[in-house]
């Protein structure tokens, strides 16, 4: 085996790289991901983004180090990807868990901080301080990230980058003109696109359930000025899921409601078909059952199901392949459902992040809808168009995800360059 890896290493070095080292090994790759449990778009990043790489990088050595983890997440993780290495911790504390972190950062070959919003630096600094190549694979910035107290160390870390990719060109255009000078600075979308993983078992199980049938129920979910966790403030600027909504934000949320609330009743008028309420966040299935379902006149509420648990992003991507369409004020149900090749309807409001131009960037512009400005006979004539022609949806999904996986292709490609070069 050693001779046969020593042999690869050889020849792949005569054709000018390798992602083996010099001893025949694997490159290793470190992926910071696994944001949360408690959201299907901070689970679904991880699964698609290792798809992805192992898609296009077999034979490397991937770490992942999951920032949050439960027992389903990780069995989900290890059932589809059972090479993959999971470890947690931290880079700036010192515990036996954090020490093996470390040590797995200092020897790879390379990092990558997986697809996000947050703005934390202690990655960087570290790879830095280590003498580590590190890229940011489809990430999203506030303005701040570039400005504001401690901007020229962010800046010059961002310089430090092998590459940077945005996965919608608005982050693309504040680093562009903040002159971050990353060896690649371009468009990359968001690693969620990627996911593969599904549990037709148990979706198939749910759809029985609640007597949904394929192709003939949409799914949509609100998303709430409400606190994260019960009896928890958010101390994120802006304050994105408050602990204590002003009458503002109360009233909002009860605007937007009313807007899904007559997209539903539209739906079931027409069609006889049903709707899920089917949640991205956890925290939003309590609110949504308050706001939509239970106001809804009787007649209509019999076609309505409301999700009672919360569900993994496998049971989620297994439902949403058998949908019509999913509605969402949230971004990463839409993106599992292109994904499996279902058409969508992204209800955006850009306060919540920039995230929300990357499907005007793959081509569905026309499925992105401000959720304030936008009339709900606007929405309703959106998703009656999607259904009047069915066919040509699933075509536009279609050129959407073809699209996105070139883009996969070519930013994996400067990774391998960049591996081979290491």
């Amino acid at each position: 085996m050693t001779s046969r890896r020593h042999f690869i290493a050889s020849i792949a070095a005569a054709l000018g790289g390798s992602s083996f080292a010099a001893d025949g090994r694997p490159k290793t790759i470190v992926l910071q991901s696994a944001w949360d449990t408690v959201n299907i778009g901070d689970i679904g990043h991880t699964p698609g983004t290792l798809r992805v790489i192992e898609e296009h990088l077999p034979e490397v050595n991937i770490v992942l180090w999951a920032m949050k983890l439960d027992d389903r997440v990780t069995a989900m993780l290890k059932a589809r990807f059972p090479k993959v290495t999971i470890l947690q911790g931290s880079l700036v504390k010192d515990g036996e868990k954090d020490q093996v972190l470390k040590r797995a950062v200092k020897d790879c070959d390379f990092f990558i901080r997986n697809s996000g919003m947050g703005q934390d630096i202690t990655h960087m600094q570290f790879c830095q301080k280590h003498g580590k190549p590190y890229g940011l694979f489809g990430q999203s910035f506030f303005p701040s990230m570039v400005e504001g107290n401690g901007a020229e160390e962010r800046i010059a870390l961002l310089n430090g980058a092998s590459f940077i990719y945005t996965r919608e060109t608005k982050t693309l255009k504040i680093l562009q003109g903040a002159g971050i000078k990353a060896t690649a600075l371009q468009f990359g979308p968001d690693g969620c696109f990627g996911i593969d993983v599904r549990d037709d078992e148990r979706g198939l199980a749910t759809m029985k359930k609640l007597g949904l049938e394929d192709r003939k129920f949409i799914t949509l979910q609100l998303r709430t000025n409400t606190a994260k966790l019960p009896g928890v403030d958010d101390s994120r600027t802006p304050k994105l899921n408050p602990l204590h909504p002003t009458p503002k934000q109360i009233a909002d949320d009860e605007r937007r409601a009313a807007k899904y609330r007559e997209l539903v009743i539209l739906w079931v008028k027409k069609t006889g078909h049903k709707v899920l309420i089917a949640p991205e966040v956890k925290k939003e299935m309590e609110h949504n059952k308050r706001l939509i379902h239970d106001p809804l006149p009787p007649e209509i509420q019999e076609h309505v199901v409301n999700l009672d648990y919360f569900w993994n992003a496998d049971e989620a991507a297994s439902i949403f392949a058998r949908a019509h369409t999913i509605v969402c004020h949230e971004p990463h149900s839409p993106i599992i459902a292109l994904a499996n090749g279902t058409p969508i309807i992204h209800t955006y409001s850009e306060f919540h992040s920039p995230k929300c131009w990357m499907f005007k960037d793959i081509g569905l512009g026309g499925w992105l809808l401000e959720m304030d400005e936008t009339p709900v006979e606007k929405m309703t004539e959106t998703l009656f168009a999607i259904d009047a022609d069915y066919p040509a949806a699933q075509a536009k999904v279609k050129k959407a995800m073809a699209y996105v996986h070139e883009c996969f292709g070519k930013s994996m490609n400067h990774v391998k360059r960049t591996l081979n070069h290491g």
